[in-house]
Order: structure tokens, then sequence, then C-alpha cells
């Protein structure tokens, strides 16, 4: 299990997919607000000038010495919904980010946010 305290250390380390093919960069960690439990990364990808970061499961992902690998393929990773190095995730956009990679999404029962960043 990915402790939280223990993939923010890898903040800035190389992202790979299931392949060993390099993704992008570990931006932030985002944890299920039912278990407080890691459930997202994000991933800055993208050219110098156009840096977006991108949503990606941690669920079976696996941490190196100097990486993340997820067991996503990096396709549907770069495809996966964005957002600019700026911004905050819309809450209305939430479930899109599930709805990618064919996960449930489970908001709380007055309609919290699944997903926080710490």
């Amino acid at each position: 299990m990915i402790r939280p305290a223990d993939i923010r250390e890898w903040r800035t380390h190389d992202v790979l997919d299931a392949e060993g093919r390099r993704i992008g960069s570990l931006e932030a960690v985002y944890v299920d607000t039912s278990t407080d439990e890691p459930a997202f990364a994000t991933v800055l990808v993208g050219l110098p000038t156009r840096h977006r970061l991108v949503f990606v499961p941690l669920k079976d992902a696996v941490l190196g010495p100097d990486y993340v690998k997820v067991s996503y393929p990096k396709g549907l990773v770069k495809s996966a919904p964005s957002m600019g190095t700026d911004d905050v995730l819309p809450a209305e956009e939430e479930k899109a980010v599930f709805t990618h990679y064919d996960l449930p999404y489970q908001p709380g029962v007055n309609g919290e946010r699944q997903l926080a960043r710490p």
C-alpha cells in the first residue's frame, strides 16, 4: 500500500506507464476523501511552453527509486481530463476523471467531493 507521506516524496520524479515509458513528472497527489488514502496523482505533461496536468489513478502504482509506475498506458493517461498548472479541478469536472478510467465515482452523501489535495 502507498502511504500519503511516501508518495509526496516522489514529487517531480518521473511517472512511468505500465510498460516503463515516461509519461511526465509527478506534480501532486489527491486522496479519496472517504478513506484518506492516495487515489490519484496529477502528472505534468506537454511542451515547456504548454504544460498541463493530467490525472492518473494510483491503484496498483509501484514506487521505484526515482519513479512512480502506474498501471495505465501512456496514451490513456495523456488523454485524461486535464487542467492548467495553476488551476484547481472544478467540482463539476471531478466525475469525468473517474469516467475516463472506467472507475466508479462516489461523492459524499451530501455531494462532497471524492478527491482532495492534502
